[in-house]
């Protein structure tokens, strides 16, 4: 993925933890997340910048986004060196949403013609993001259509939603992103020589969580 990122039989062993935070860090951010009854979502982009740091004194979620963009970006450039920064956001606070997004992807609506793109996201303290493992077109039909289920949270001949999830955790068709990692995965749009990555936002138990996410995905130029 070095020379060429749109690899997709690399792409079936993503993702991949590529740093950690430190504690002082992560325990920084949580007690921060912890101030807020609701989740506050943030894009980053020059306006973000200029407000924050130009124009603004930056809070303490902002100050570490950006130490986390800086990093990222260097791994990134020796990871991944063709790698420009398109996008990205963050969130934190207190996390209740009653069942999770579906199975879903990040994709490039900028840039439809687009293949796979490295994407870089982290979750601080809880509620690890669950992925799809391996190469999809292996998956027999019954666990495809247990898939399915989980993508559009509907019902199928396999059962609920809520259960389907439960027992692919439990088989390891669906493994968990670990917290307090920074994890490189695949963004962007299907090709033939991608395999974007699938993946589900834990369910909070009943009251919720505090967590903090940060999301930063990349073009390849």
């Amino acid at each position: 993925m070095h020379a060429n990122f749109n690899d997709r039989e690399a792409h079936t062993r993503l993702p991949i933890p590529i740093a950690r935070f430190r504690e002082a860090a992560r325990k920084t951010i949580y007690e921060h997340a912890k101030q807020f009854d609701d989740v506050q979502t943030v894009s980053v982009d020059d306006s973000w910048f200029v407000e924050k740091f130009v124009n603004g004194t930056p809070d303490t979620m902002a100050n570490y986004v950006r130490l986390y963009n800086d990093d990222v970006d260097e791994m990134m450039g020796v990871l991944v060196p063709s790698a420009r920064y398109r996008k990205g956001h963050y969130a934190y606070g207190k996390f209740t949403v009653p069942q999770p997004h579906g199975l879903h992807t990040d994709h490039s609506a900028e840039d439809p013609e687009g293949a796979g793109e490295p994407i870089c996201i982290a979750r601080i303290e809880t509620l690890g993001t669950h992925y799809l493992a391996g190469d999809y077109k292996a998956y027999d039909p019954k666990t495809q259509s247990m898939l399915k289920a989980l993508r559009y949270w509907i019902a199928v001949p396999e059962g609920e939603p809520e259960n389907i999830l439960g027992e692919l955790l439990k088989r390891e068709t669906l493994k968990t992103i670990p917290v307090n990692r920074v994890m490189l995965m695949v963004a962007g749009n299907s090709s033939e020589n991608t395999q974007v990555t699938q993946h589900i936002a834990a369910r909070p138990p009943d009251g919720g969580l505090h967590s903090a996410f940060f999301q930063r995905q990349y073009k390849l130029t």
